[in-house]
């Protein structure tokens, strides 16, 4: 497995990173727990040294599953986790909170979940809007002084934010959404990191199963599945007219995979991790058989002439690929 460097922190992770929003249960609708725990400990057996969950996947559902399924093994991968949301009495998101007192806390509780003494990596998850990012980065800091996680950083946030945090602490990497239908973070973000040595964490690799090649047309989404809302981060991927759409372009794409004896989720990650701004590409995985899929695609570089191929379906389509402006946060 290929290892790349996260930014300029002494981390060195698998190109392919086990994503674990999927085994929130409360997410992405039904999962056979035990397949995912079996996937888990497949996925370090083919070298994937880098897992990554957050304490509101669940909430906290995934970061107690993902503790179950490493067992002793935790001290062999490099251990991500994100904080920074508030919760009601009955574990309900109510919203963003990255006060000082309150990542610290938050920080203790993922340590507890999974089972570990430390953390190697820890985001702040999405900005808050209503803190000085003063307090989050005081907060991450005090928790490496405490040897509590070796690296921080954060996830969805802009150029801009970024520089304000470093005047308060080191941003080692920042994780935001890149895939094919959604290219918004070429534009500033990932030429930013690759100037500025910040290790970019890519999520929905596969497009939130846009590009793993088994929608229909008959495809929906159910009621404990977020996809359902139509939307994907303020983008329409899931409404009716765009995902018909969208479902002719992988069929097309499915072509081009198959002269290279591939799939088109194989080829999904392969674009991903060929900006060479990206550290590592997340992938959910619920089961062994998807593990190994993606596994297989780590040696294929895609070319030009393959990726303005790729290019050219979405245009003859009338896909747009999202290219105008970074995410809005």
């Amino acid at each position: 497995m290929e290892q790349r460097q996260l930014g300029d922190s002494d981390l060195f992770t698998s190109s392919i990173g086990f994503g674990t929003w999927e085994m929130s249960t409360t997410m992405y609708g039904h999962i056979d727990v035990k397949e995912a725990n079996i996937a888990v400990n497949s996925a370090i057996d083919h070298g994937i040294t880098l897992f990554d969950t957050a304490e509101v996947y669940g909430p906290y559902h995934s970061e107690e599953l993902l503790a179950e399924a490493l067992g002793k093994k935790r001290k062999e991968i490099i251990l991500v986790t994100k904080v920074g949301f508030q919760y009601d009495e009955n574990g309900r998101n109510v919203g963003r909170n990255s006060q000082y007192a309150h990542v610290i806390e938050r920080a203790e509780g993922c340590l507890r979940r999974l089972r570990t003494d430390f953390l190697d990596l820890l985001l702040i998850h999405w900005p808050d809007h209503n803190t000085s990012f003063e307090e989050p980065i005081s907060a991450l800091e005090q928790l490496k002084h405490d040897g509590k996680i070796r690296h921080y950083g954060v996830s969805n946030f802009t150029p801009e934010m970024i520089d304000e945090c470093e005047k308060y602490g080191h941003i080692t990497t920042n994780q935001v959404g890149y895939h094919m239908f959604d290219r918004r973070m070429e534009s500033k973000v990932l030429p930013y990191c690759l100037d500025k040595n910040i290790g970019f964490m890519a999520y929905g690799t596969l497009g939130f199963g846009l590009l793993s090649g088994a929608f229909t047309p008959e495809t929906t989404f159910g009621e404990g599945d977020w996809r359902s809302s139509g939307n994907a981060f303020r983008l329409p991927l899931f409404q009716t007219e765009e995902f018909a759409k969208e479902l002719k372009v992988v069929e097309r794409l499915k072509e081009i995979a198959r002269r290279y004896d591939k799939s088109v989720a194989q080829m999904a990650i392969a674009w991903t991790l060929g900006h060479p701004a990206v550290s590592v590409g997340l992938v959910g995985v619920r089961n062994e058989w998807e593990l190994k899929e993606n596994v297989a695609a780590v040696d294929w570089k895609l070319d030009v002439d393959t990726r303005e191929e790729i290019d050219a379906i979405f245009a003859e389509e009338n896909v747009p690929m999202h290219v105008e402006t970074d995410q809005a946060i």
